[in-house]
């Protein structure tokens, strides 16, 4: 969608150990890993204005150690062809994640918020430590502009924690919980990578779709009727559900069932020109749309 978005109006090339299905034409993808010494003759010979990168790794059933290392040694590799080569602009499609579900959070996180995501998960940890990353590169590497992109739960045919916990038949709720949830359309994720390189883009931006929904009125609305348990014996249980690969649903996750994560988007649409063309209605149809392809 990326591509997509982008190679009407410059030069696109991909690089990425997954295949590119149904790519234009007019785009030059290298199925190869970052990280290999081929990915410096490629970045040596584009001559790239800007670095879009989307490949931030995070998969519950994946070892902890095993994605860890992988995601810093992708990202610290974009570093160094960025400083080689003197790349002027870096987007990193960073989540909004690494806010972290807390009670004390206000209704709407602003950009400036600290980022407690680590705390509460710890497979958050990955995306927290590449998004500071990323911030102190800009101080050492001031002559190349930085866009952090944070989405709030991004939903369509995407693997996320969101989609497979819409994808279960009976997914789990906490008792006596209601919290509140914003979603974010992947066609308007899309849209935010391309507005980000603007020449004026610079800094951080909360990305998210129009409206609010409770999370048992989004159930409802997707066909799914919660199951409601204590938040112990649900951590209990989808901690035994993990451990037998059957869930991609961690005991950590539980405190988004519990507690809002929202994220102020106003400062996307001031300096961004984001509009969201997707409404809470827009994101269901794309939940709906997505379990019937793979029903």
């Amino acid at each position: 969608m990326v591509a997509r978005e982008l190679h009407r109006e410059m030069e696109v090339i991909g690089i990425d150990q997954r295949p590119f299905d149904d790519l234009p034409r007019d785009i030059i993808s290298h199925r190869i890993d970052i990280r290999r010494r081929r990915s410096r003759d490629i970045f040596r010979r584009s001559r790239a204005d800007a670095v879009v990168h989307l490949g931030l790794s995070y998969d519950p059933r994946r070892s902890g150690r095993g994605s860890h290392s992988w995601n810093i040694e992708v990202f610290s590799s974009i570093l160094t062809f960025i400083s080689d080569f003197r790349i002027s602009r870096l987007v990193l499609l960073s989540n909004a994640s690494v806010y972290g579900p807390h009670p004390d959070n206000p209704q709407f996180i602003p950009e400036d918020y600290p980022l407690y995501g680590a705390d509460t998960f710890a497979q958050i940890r990955d995306i927290v430590e590449i998004d500071m990353l990323a911030q102190s590169s800009f101080w050492r590497n001031p002559d190349c502009s930085l866009v952090i992109l944070r989405p709030v739960n991004i939903v369509g045919g995407v693997r996320n924690p969101l989609m497979g916990y819409l994808r279960l038949n009976h997914p789990p709720t906490v008792l006596g919980f209601d919290p509140m949830l914003q979603l974010t359309h992947e066609r308007d994720v899309a849209r935010a990578v391309r507005l980000s390189l603007k020449p004026e883009a610079k800094g951080i931006f909360n990305i998210a779709g129009t409206g609010q929904m409770p999370l048992s009125m989004l159930l409802r609305k997707t066909g799914r009727r919660g199951v409601p348990m204590p938040s112990p014996l649900l951590r209990r249980v989808s901690s035994l559900a993990s451990r037998a690969m059957r869930m991609d649903f961690l005991p950590r996750e539980v405190d988004y069932l519990m507690y809002t994560c929202m994220v102020d988007t106003e400062r996307a649409e001031k300096v961004l020109g984001f509009e969201p063309r997707y409404d809470m209605a827009g994101c269901i149809n794309a939940i709906l749309e997505d379990r019937l392809w793979k029903s």
